[in-house]
């Protein structure tokens, strides 16, 4: 892997179904990846499996009740009941600390859970991982590389380790994985010559030396320039075109939201709600606003429907009022109609939804990491 360079070798496949989000209530990261087809979404519950394989062939990630306490007593991971669908990509969000690392550490057998299992492609981990790793492409935290060597070099020592290619191409695919991150002009180079963003890109090209039907990106556009970042964003797109599943961590919400199907968001060691992106995102209330007269003001409480509500006014243009209305449970649809039978004339109306952002404020209570 990426991560301790072992540790990195792993990779895509199609996807399947459609659900709601789910929330996530059982009791209770850094390194990269990618996904494909029609999007599938995470079904609404999962049982505990009956066998210690195959829990669900249509899951590439699975975990149940995945637990880490360090020996200080300290909760990283509690409870965590990830379902990642083949062919997703899975943005997995959270603040610094929430648990996303120690998690992904988990599901890769790097760290023993305290509690809870794992599946990679339907087989347990830790104990299928020599057959199922050499399908998962990773970066986990900082990549390790010898320092004396160059990039090429170095990528070239982690495809000889592998016993599950023929080494006649070995270099074909090391210039293909170099050239995939944007690196090639500095394979030459010592790998402690490189910066903070090349070794990064130095770890998502030895996750990319073999096709994978898994990838797994933790925190991977650490150390990138605005460019960098958008390359990655790029290729995690173009290997969900190849048919890879991709479980990408950050901590910043305009990574995932460009780019993923699906979101998990973890906090404090808690997985609080998981399912398609615009599933859950269209499963919070939203807002409207309401552009009516001063006199119309009075009667907009009164005329709401359900459990609607005026959450501001301020002053619009021409002695107009704009008011903005959380919905709550009532469906947008239901406002205009309400407004007129009460007597409010509605000079503007339209539905304000909410942003991924707003939801991870909603469920966490805390900020978002929008830009560097």
């Amino acid at each position: 892997m990426a991560a301790a360079p072992e540790a990195q070798r792993a990779s895509g496949a199609p996807a399947a179904s459609e659900a709601a989000p789910t929330d996530v209530t059982s009791p209770g990261g850094t390194s990269p990846a990618v996904a494909h087809r029609a999007r599938p979404a995470v079904p609404a519950t999962h049982p505990a499996p009956d066998g210690e394989q195959h829990p669900g062939v249509d899951l590439a990630v699975r975990t149940a009740g995945l637990t880490k306490r360090f020996r200080t007593g300290q909760l990283a991971v509690d409870g965590v009941d990830l379902a990642v669908p083949r062919g997703a990509v899975y943005g997995f969000l959270g603040p610094n600390g929430s648990g996303k690392t120690t998690t992904i550490r988990m599901l890769l057998g790097l760290v023993t859970p305290t509690a809870g299992r794992a599946w990679l492609l339907g087989e347990a981990m830790p104990e299928g991982s020599a057959r199922v790793l050499p399908r998962v492409g990773a970066l986990v935290e900082g990549p390790a590389f010898q320092p004396y060597l160059t990039g090429a070099a170095n990528l070239e020592r982690l495809d000889a380790a592998d016993a599950t290619v023929d080494a006649r191409g070995s270099r074909a695919r090391v210039g293909t994985a170099l050239e995939r991150v944007g690196l090639m002009a500095a394979a030459g180079k010592r790998y402690r010559q490189y910066s903070l963003g090349m070794k990064q890109r130095l770890g998502l090209a030895a996750a990319l030396l073999r096709p994978r039907d898994l990838v797994v990106l933790d925190e991977p556009t650490n150390g990138l320039d605005p460019q960098g970042t958008r390359e990655v964003r790029a290729l995690v797109r173009e290997l969900a075109d190849d048919g890879a599943t991709v479980l990408v961590s950050s901590h910043l919400l305009a990574e995932i939201d460009q780019v993923c199907s699906h979101v998990g968001v973890m906090s404090r060691g808690r997985l609080l709600v998981q399912g398609e992106r615009e599933a859950l995102v269209a499963s919070r209330a939203g807002t409207a606003t309401l552009t009516t007269t001063p006199a119309g003001e009075a009667l907009v409480a009164t005329a709401l429907p359900g459990a609607a509500s005026v959450a501001g006014v301020e002053p619009g243009a021409d002695g107009a009022v704009v008011l903005t209305l959380a919905l709550g449970e009532a469906p947008f649809e239901a406002l205009a109609p309400a407004l007129v039978a009460g007597g409010v004339p509605v000079l503007g109306l339209a539905q304000v939804r909410p942003s991924l952002e707003d939801v991870f404020v909603e469920l966490t209570g805390e900020g978002f990491d929008v830009a560097r």
